[in-house]
């Protein structure tokens, strides 16, 4: 075994043993960087890429902690894929917080936008339902702590594109329960294809006095829950040709995003 081969093993065993989770891609490291560069543990890049990243690589140093430059080989071995774009950042393993009360209460006193996702399925879809949250200004993303495949992972932080570092995501234990709550003070919309209201019909929903709004996005396959449906304060379809039934979630949730910063 190669000293360089006994590095990487051991560096993905400390990964494992630590909690570390690896952030990569150009537009993630660099939000990362610029907005949470405390969360930042060691630091790795190519050299080209150094020149975009000398305020943070003088902070790590500051605070003794590693920064490294790297061939393509390496940073592809630490994040465990070829899209690193000549940057990786190891963070701790993020851990998500219960919504709570008080923070409904301020999502309903800001009429802020936010989203619940009802089992999305995947990393993919997660981190880019997350970069249009950020892209659109909403403050929440709220996940069910059910659905064990749309994770905080460095796919989904890949994906997301830099989204993470602005919006504030959240977890609860019963979506349906939190959604009927949720409903009590904000406008909730529950994405349906086979909904009677359209997304155009938006404005006509919306109601002095008004607490922002919650969007209720379901699993690509079977769509919301019949628990979730049944919580929303309506349910809204996003009109098409007919040819097929249904966009991805991703797409459904920027089509939302964007109608509802045109009204808001």
């Amino acid at each position: 075994m190669t000293i360089y081969s006994f590095y990487v093993i051991l560096t993905v065993m400390r990964n494992k043993l630590t909690r570390e989770l690896a952030v990569c891609g150009f537009n993630a490291v660099s939000a990362l960087a610029e907005v949470h560069p405390e969360q930042i543990k060691r630091l790795f890049l190519r050299q080209d890429r150094l020149k975009h990243f000398t305020k943070v690589c003088k902070y790590l140093a500051e605070q003794k902690r590693l920064y490294k430059l790297c061939e393509d080989e390496e940073l592809e071995r630490l994040c465990k894929s070829p899209r690193h774009q000549g940057v990786v950042a190891m963070i701790q393993e993020p851990e998500l917080l219960r919504m709570n009360h008080e923070e409904l209460d301020e999502w309903s006193q800001k009429k802020q936008i936010g989203l619940i996702l009802d089992s999305v399925g995947n990393d993919n879809n997660l981190g880019a339902i997350i970069r249009s949250a950020a892209f659109f200004g909403a403050t929440w993303v709220v996940l069910s702590e059910r659905d064990k495949e749309a994770r905080l992972s460095t796919s989904a932080y890949r994906v997301a594109e830099g989204g993470m570092e602005y919006i504030r995501i959240r977890r609860v234990t019963n979506t349906e329960a939190f959604i009927s709550d949720a409903a009590k003070k904000l406008l909730v919309l529950g994405a349906h294809h086979r909904a009677r209201l359209r997304l155009q019909d938006l404005p006509s929903l919306v109601k002095a006095p008004f607490g922002g709004f919650a969007v209720v996005i379901g699993n690509e396959e079977t769509g919301l829950s019949p628990g979730a449906e049944e919580a929303c304060s309506y349910l809204v379809r996003i009109p098409g040709s007919g040819q097929i039934e249904s966009l991805n979630v991703a797409q459904a949730a920027t089509l939302f995003l964007h109608e509802i910063s045109t009204i808001i």
